[in-house]
């Protein structure tokens, strides 16, 4: 069974840093564009960062440039998300999801991915 599990949440104070991990069991991530999505209290859920399959290939939505990266380890079948510079405004779960295996590259709309995890909540605050 194809399974997504993100950790790495926390609190954490503004300007401070976290770094998320998604790791699959089930299948071979790097098979997969994954995307980094995150849904605040009363928000829609938005589409943060996304990595291709190949992984030469990422896109940030604007909240997350010049302050996140992500990229991949297939080596130990993970994708990560390295978040700089915190704000409150960050708070929220984050999920990852990985798009089905006939797409190499990414997007940041959730509609085009079919498998989720459960998410990890990222508490910014004083």
């Amino acid at each position: 069974q194809l399974q997504l599990v993100e950790s790495g949440g926390g609190l954490v104070q503004p300007g401070g840093s976290l770094r998320l991990s998604c790791a699959a069991s089930g299948f071979t991530l790097g098979n997969y564009a994954i995307g980094w999505f995150r849904q605040a209290p009363g928000k829609e859920r938005e589409g943060i960062s996304c990595i291709s399959r190949s992984g030469g290939i990422t896109n940030y939505a604007d909240s997350a440039k010049g302050r996140f990266t992500i990229f991949r380890d297939n080596a130990k079948n993970t994708v990560y998300l390295q978040m700089n510079n915190l704000k409150a405004e960050d708070t929220a779960v984050y999920y990852c999801a990985a798009r089905p295996p006939l797409f190499n590259l990414c997007v940041l709309s959730d509609s085009h991915y079919n498998h989720w995890g459960q998410g990890t909540q990222v508490t910014v605050s004083s």
